[in-house]
């Protein structure tokens, strides 16, 4: 594989580490998208979607603002690096050393928030009752079926 190629696989792999999870959080929270933007589907209430009950949305509600807050925060500096690798790896002449620092920042990041998400999934586990996890998992699992990557919608028109 050429060196740019090579390059060009590893920026694809780094932006798309962890969308799966977080982008189907982004998809099922409308307070995490950006002002104007799109949702890639129909917004889903969840706590509506998974019919719970008045504790359970109580229990619910106290879960959502400091995960939202985090995921949020995370983002930011998930694309400020994102920025960054892309402007190093297209820049006149790369610099390779910047580039690994960007991808390893990168690659940090999208760790910490695939834990924050898994640690939020646990979270809510643990409030919903089985027929409820059942309807969330069918609901991620189906999300995650229709996602594709801003880069992948890129490259295929």
């Amino acid at each position: 594989m050429k060196r740019h190629d090579w390059m060009r696989a590893a920026l694809a792999a780094s932006l798309a580490l962890n969308v799966g999870v977080v982008a189907a959080v982004a998809v099922l929270r409308p307070a995490l998208w950006a002002p104007g933007a799109q949702p890639i589907s129909t917004a889903v209430h969840l706590p509506d979607h998974l019919q719970l009950d008045a504790a359970q949305r109580t229990q619910w509600q106290a879960l959502e603002p400091p995960f939202l807050h985090d995921l949020a925060t995370n983002w930011s500096a998930i694309r400020h690096h994102r920025e960054a690798l892309v402007r190093q790896v297209l820049a006149p002449t790369p610099n390779r050393a910047a580039i690994s620092d960007e991808q390893t920042a990168l690659a940090r990041l999208q760790s910490a928030q695939q834990q924050r998400v898994v640690d939020q999934l646990l979270a809510e586990r643990a409030v919903l009752n089985e027929p409820q996890r059942e309807r969330l998992l069918d609901l991620l699992l189906t999300r995650y079926a229709q996602e594709a990557t801003e880069e992948e919608l890129l490259h295929r028109k």
